[in-house]
């Protein structure tokens, strides 16, 4: 159940980016019930190659990177979540899931929103102990 719910945060948090932000986007229709069934697979897959860089790849950068953060006072994490981004869309361009990020800039705007609605969907839902 651990899994479905992390595989659905990073799915929610990277469609509401590609919805607000033009230089993130999916490739297919962009309206309607057309889009929904071409694109929620797509989606999937790359809400689990992002879970799957943030597990691996990302705690590797940030400790190999720790005295720059400390340096930057964390801002550097902003950065090293922008490159995630990034990363996922290379991948995703590697297996055609038709998934493609503009550039750097939106990249960091693109992994904010992706954070923020992460936390907000791990605070809605109820916790377990």
């Amino acid at each position: 159940m651990r899994f479905v719910t992390w595989l659905l945060t990073y799915a929610a948090g990277l469609a509401v980016a590609a919805q607000l932000l033009a230089g993130i986007s999916f490739e297919g229709p962009d309206s309607g019930q057309a889009e929904l069934q071409e694109k929620i697979v797509p989606l999937l897959l790359v809400a689990l190659i992002l879970g799957l860089v943030s597990t691996f790849v990302e705690p590797v950068v940030k400790l190999v990177s720790l005295p720059f953060i400390i340096l930057t006072l964390g801002l550097l994490l902003l950065v090293i979540n922008a490159l995630m981004l990034l990363l996922t869309a290379r991948l995703a361009d590697a297996f055609g899931l038709g998934f493609d990020v503009d550039g750097f800039w939106s990249a960091l705007v693109g992994a904010l929103v992706v954070t923020v609605v992460g936390w907000g969907v791990r605070i809605a839902l109820p916790s377990r102990d």
